[in-house]
């Protein structure tokens, strides 16, 4: 079996290792269910972003394929719902993707300057998920610069140029820009920012020799059963070749060694006794039945929002199961002081929203829309495969710069109509389509404002309705 491994001293290297599983299987079937259970919340996260990276970077003929490593891809149009890269995705910003391989030297990312009112940003994610860093109006502004990406293994000096250094702990990162959309209008003016994100090796931006490049490496094809199964338990060795061991997990990592999961190696099932095997697979259903555990009584009642799931290692600060559920319902989730999501999952009365079953409507007060400093942008999602709704107006959201063509209530308020039919025709430009059957909504605050994570402002609820009839 050909895979890549990680060789001390010398970087990432590809050589032939057997095919049995790369780590002693000494667990019991007992203490490996546990086990299981700890490494699927762990490396979930981990091998959903590998999908992404394989579909965006590696695969040409995949649709979603954007550029290869160290080079940017820009996306200039909104997302609609035959974008399938992404699940929970948004569409008030196009995006721009820079997937980084930091091994053999930094790189350094220019950015233009941006109108003062436009809001920009550019997430920087480990391959953890973990935000280790942001770029753009809230963190440096809007008058551009030059910034340094540093991966672990970087011990070179800061060229004085340089507006700002930033480390990522694992050697493959990810960089996932923003551009805020005003309108179809607006798509040039975005366009021309994009073109001005520029991505270099340190060497070219500094005019220096290169240093000797990275090994190639074997990048293993994706399945579709990796994410559910203990497979994801070999793209998980694979993608932690490319992560130095943390001091804070080295105990966690020790006792996944007990069940073959150790940076670079092989992980091959068909070595696994069948009481080994069902060990995995009875933890991985362990970790799924607390997280839907959790999302009921946690996440759908308001409990916990996208603020606890998003951000750098300190701030999550080991809660493997809050990660997980950031890159199940998510992935790539914003830091609390960068946006805000909350989840429309369930109506007032506590019930799963499904629009086969009922017309919602959702009111703000006077006064009490959603604070950002930036913008707010309510978007819908078909439930069944997390994506946005197909509808005929080609509407997947509504967000506070559509404000002047909404129709306000009598009293100053605003109430969306949030259903499958279209409502009475004077009320339909508050219509956003939902599909027919179960959905979810998401609302986006942009830089949002004190009183979101006070709690001094309060969301509103779903209200369902009797379905329109035909």
């Amino acid at each position: 079996m050909h895979i890549a491994i990680l060789a001390a001293g010398f970087g990432l290297m590809t050589m032939f290792v057997s095919c049995g599983v790369g780590a002693d299987f000494t667990a019991t079937p007992e203490q490996a269910r546990g086990i299981a259970k700890e490494a699927y919340l762990y490396g979930f996260p981990v091998v959903e972003m590998y999908k992404t990276l394989y579909s965006q970077a590696v695969d040409k003929k995949s649709s979603n394929y954007k550029a290869p490593f160290n080079r940017i891809g820009n996306t200039a149009k909104a997302f609609t719902a035959k974008d399938t890269a992404f699940v929970t995705p948004n569409a008030d910003t196009p995006y721009s993707f820079v997937w980084m391989d930091l091994r053999a030297e930094p790189l350094v990312l220019t950015l233009p300057p941006v109108e003062e009112h436009r809001y920009y940003s550019v997430q920087l994610i480990d391959a953890y998920t973990q935000n280790f860093a942001y770029l753009g109006t809230r963190s440096t502004g809007n008058n551009g610069g030059q910034f340094m990406i540093a991966g672990p293994d970087w011990k070179g000096k800061q060229p004085q140029n340089i507006d700002r250094l930033l480390r990522s702990e694992t050697n493959i990162a990810y960089a996932l820009y923003r551009t805020q959309l005003f309108e179809t209008k607006d798509l040039a003016r975005v366009k021309q920012i994009q073109k001005g994100y520029k991505v270099q090796s340190l060497s070219r931006y500094t005019r220096h020799k290169a240093p000797r490049a990275a090994a190639k490496i074997d990048w293993p094809k994706p399945t579709p059963t990796m994410s559910d199964t203990p497979d994801l338990f070999r793209y998980l060795n694979f993608m932690l070749a490319f992560a130095p061991a943390q001091s804070v997990e080295k105990t966690l990592l020790a006792r996944f060694k007990t069940i073959g999961i150790e940076a670079g190696k092989p992980f091959n099932l068909t070595n696994l006794s069948a009481d080994q095997r069902k060990a995995l697979e009875d933890g991985i259903s362990d970790a799924k039945a607390e997280f839907a555990a959790f999302k009921k009584t946690r996440i759908d009642t308001h409990e916990v929002s996208n603020g606890d799931f998003f951000g750098t290692r300190d701030h999550l600060k080991g809660n493997y199961l809050y990660r997980y559920a950031g890159a199940n319902l998510g992935i790539f989730g914003n830091s609390a002081e960068e946006a805000n999501y909350i989840g429309y999952f369930v109506d007032r009365n506590d019930q799963p929203v499904d629009a086969s079953r009922h017309d919602y409507t959702l009111h703000f007060a006077k006064g009490a829309l959603p604070p950002a400093e930036a913008f707010w942008s309510l978007t819908l999602y078909n439930a069944k495969n997390k994506l946005l709704v197909d509808n005929p107006l080609n509407r997947y959201l509504i967000n506070s710069r559509m404000l002047p063509d909404l129709k306000l209530d009598a009293d100053g308020g605003l109430t969306l109509f949030v259903q499958n039919k279209a409502p009475a025709k004077d009320l339909q430009s508050n219509w956003l389509p939902a599909p027919n059957g179960p959905f979810y909504g998401v609302l986006r605050l942009y830089l949002p404002e004190p009183e979101v994570a006070s709690g001094q402002w309060k969301m509103p609820l779903l209200t369902p309705h009797k379905p329109m009839p035909p």
